[in-house]
């Protein structure tokens, strides 16, 4: 199963928050630089490092990944993320929340990109009192498949997961770097997985009774439930073994 969802990432080891908030040096340095004026309200965020992937439930490992700017709508985002992500795996299910409901988004994952099943909660802002009229997100508001919904839970534990261990913070500045780190750490936390012993922040071992069975499409091998893809990789001539 796809887990799909976006997560923010900070520009500076100070959170936004602690900046604007508890952070009275930074509020006198904002107003000196700025002619008196305060910053502005803690709602408020500026545009910062966002992050979409596309998550195998049952093991965490991030299938596909795009790095964008926020704050910004998230539905538009996920045909590619998804697409990155079915070109290497292949799902039976994908669930995201409401920030990715559209009819295009469940058209494309199923008749598209060949997800059988799909489960994205109505968006209250662009659904009127007498509900959807749309087939897809009909369907969404006449029967929503709650239990499969829930497994979007393991997203939420990716993204803590990857903080955790690499930080909220990216180290690089430039706009054009900071997109190639978004993407390193992806990889870094795939390795990590795939790693898989104490050191890493792989607590507990897969739930078998939570996977869908997947299988890598190039290579055509099937994999069980619960279990990690197991990925070739190449030696190099002249490399030193072990």
């Amino acid at each position: 199963m796809a887990a799909i969802d976006t997560t923010g990432l900070e520009t500076h080891h100070a959170s936004f928050h602690y900046r604007y908030r508890y952070s009275e040096r930074y509020r006198q340095s904002y107003q000196a630089l700025h002619g008196g004026r305060a910053p502005r309200a803690e709602h408020w965020r500026a545009k910062h490092p966002k992050l979409s992937v596309v998550v195998h439930t049952a093991s965490h490992l991030i299938a596909g990944a795009v790095p964008t700017w926020g704050p910004s709508n998230d539905a538009p985002l996920l045909p590619d993320v998804l697409a990155q992500a079915v070109s290497l795996l292949r799902f039976s299910a994908a669930v995201a929340d409401a920030g990715f409901d559209s009819e295009a988004n469940h058209r494309i994952s199923r008749e598209v990109l060949g997800v059988q099943e799909t489960a994205i909660p109505l968006n209250p802002r662009t659904t009127g009192q007498s509900g959807p009229r749309t087939a897809y997100r009909r369907q969404m508001y006449q029967a929503f498949p709650a239990p499969l919904y829930q497994e979007r839970r393991q997203v939420e534990s990716t993204f803590s997961q990857q903080k955790r261990r690499l930080g909220s913070a990216l180290t690089t500045r430039s706009r054009c770097v900071q997109e190639s780190e978004m993407i390193l750490r992806v990889l870094t936390h795939n390795l990590l997985i795939l790693h898989g012993d104490s050191t890493t922040f792989q607590q507990s071992l897969c739930h078998p009774e939570r996977s869908v069975g997947i299988c890598m499409t190039d290579s055509g091998m099937a994999h069980g439930p619960g279990r990690v893809p197991q990925m070739q990789i190449p030696t190099v001539a002249g490399a030193p073994s072990g």
